[in-house]
């Protein structure tokens, strides 16, 4: 039974698109390993508050991460 975690910062993504991550990533198993894993596919979506995850010895924050995605599209 695969258990998948997904780290997110708070506040970057809405519920939404956090129940298509879980729905994709288990669909993503199935087409690994086939429909009988579908039902034994496990999937976390944690989020770690706002300014406590870093990269590169600076904190980011949700409004970082937004200004990176603007950027990029």
């Amino acid at each position: 039974m695969p258990l998948v975690d997904i780290q997110l910062i708070e506040g970057v993504f809405n519920a939404e698109q956090k129940r298509e991550m879980i729905e994709k990533v288990t669909d993503a198993m199935v087409g690994i390993e086939g429909e009988a894993m579908r039902g034994v596919t496990w999937v976390r979506v944690q989020e770690v508050a706002s300014g406590e995850w870093g990269i590169g010895g600076k904190a980011l924050t949700a409004e970082d991460v937004k200004a990176i995605q603007a950027q990029a599209g």
